[in-house]
């Protein structure tokens, strides 16, 4: 009857499809929540261990001959460097012993006690992060680390006067960020920093990082250099074009502007093929009705300089120039031999740019 009575029972229903998943996911692996979450209580009693030192079987030496109670498995859990030391070292009595050579009270008090709780206090990891940094590499403390390199990444810590110590410290402890931190910093003050102490220092102590550094700034330098001559190129090609524009419209006229005798396009859907016809164009129409002229209209005084340099470029001595004051101006500048050498040398630069181009146009340039 029992077990005809068992038979009779009938299954439970399914799990719900997304509670079931969630259910097998728990058992599988925890939560990143709960495999993370650590609290306060939990701190602060490590922390407790940490300060109190009770049941501490090792000494721990700093370079100022102070003496720290520490507890051997801990900090044989916390860096696997430290577990290699205490292995080999004992004093007289057989106790673990460990000597940190180099870094006074402070900074080792604060290290082990990271090694405990992962406690700090922000403004003493400040002051101190320059040597808890190096504890954090030669013992194998990642989280440790990464804490040293925030703040030393925080804005205003590196300056122009510690920036060469930070990056020689960042390159031996492999911190990657800060390095390259130090180094855009030093290429982009250059000048005030290569006279620093800690410059000097480090051509003393690590010419190949000095070389490396030196070809980095010498780099952005050509860079910067390349940049410069691009634009001011493009610039002459703009000039030059500008000059085509106006030598078209004085010649052939253009859609609404033009020699008298010339049958104008017009039309307001038809396209100039030059760019800067439009704007040459305005600057005529200005000039015209301007009554200041070029004596105080910064504009005119714009278009005027246009047919200064027009008359420096163009080769045609006779009076057959569409252009207007073309020969005049050519004649006043043969007079004024220091203004004529001023606008050569600016008629030569634009010259220079458009033939850069070779077969291509400045209009194909200006594209790029």
């Amino acid at each position: 009857t029992m077990s005809s009575t068992k038979m009779n029972i009938p299954k439970p229903p399914p799990l719900p499809r997304v509670t079931y998943q969630r259910l097998q996911a728990s058992k599988t692996k925890p939560s990143s929540s709960s495999s993370r979450l650590v609290p306060k209580e939990t701190v602060k009693t490590w922390d407790k261990v940490f300060r109190d030192g009770t049941g501490g079987d090792t000494n721990v030496q700093t370079e100022d001959n102070y003496y720290l109670l520490a507890h051997s498995s801990i900090l044989s859990a916390a860096s696997p460097v430290i577990a290699n030391l205490l292995n080999q070292s004992r004093d007289k009595n057989g106790k673990p012993y460990l000597k940190i050579s180099g870094v006074p009270y402070q900074p080792v008090y604060m290290f082990l006690r990271f090694l405990y709780s992962s406690c700090y206090e922000e403004d003493e990891m400040k002051e101190c992060v320059i040597p808890l940094i190096f504890l954090s590499h030669i013992y194998s403390v990642p989280s440790l680390k990464r804490v040293c390199v925030d703040v030393l990444d925080q804005e205003g810590y590196i300056n122009k006067e510690n920036v060469v110590d930070v990056l020689l410290l960042a390159r031996a402890c492999d911190a990657v960020r800060i390095c390259f931190r130090c180094i855009s910093m030093v290429v982009k003050d250059f000048e005030s920093i290569s006279p620093t102490e800690g410059w000097k220092e480090m051509i003393r102590s690590d010419p190949l990082l000095q070389q490396e550094v030196e070809a980095v700034v010498e780099a952005q330098k050509e860079r910067q250099e390349r940049r410069v001559k691009l634009v001011e190129k493009k610039t002459y090609l703009e000039l030059y074009e500008t000059l085509e524009a106006l030598v078209h419209i004085y010649r052939e006229g253009c859609v609404t502007i033009g020699p008298r005798d010339k049958e104008l396009r017009g039309g307001s859907e038809t396209v100039c093929e030059f760019r800067f016809c439009k704007g040459v164009e305005g600057a005529l129409r200005h000039f015209l009705g301007c009554k200041s002229r070029a004596s105080s209209c910064s504009r005119c005084k714009r278009l005027w300089q246009l047919f200064q340099l027009h008359a420096c470029i163009c080769d045609d001595d006779s009076d057959s120039c569409e252009v207007p004051l073309c020969r005049s101006l050519k004649e006043k500048m043969k007079i004024r031999k220091r203004e004529e050498s001023k606008w050569r040398l600016l008629a030569e630069k634009v010259m220079a740019a458009k033939n850069s181009l070779g077969p291509f146009s400045a209009r194909l340039f200006a594209l790029v």
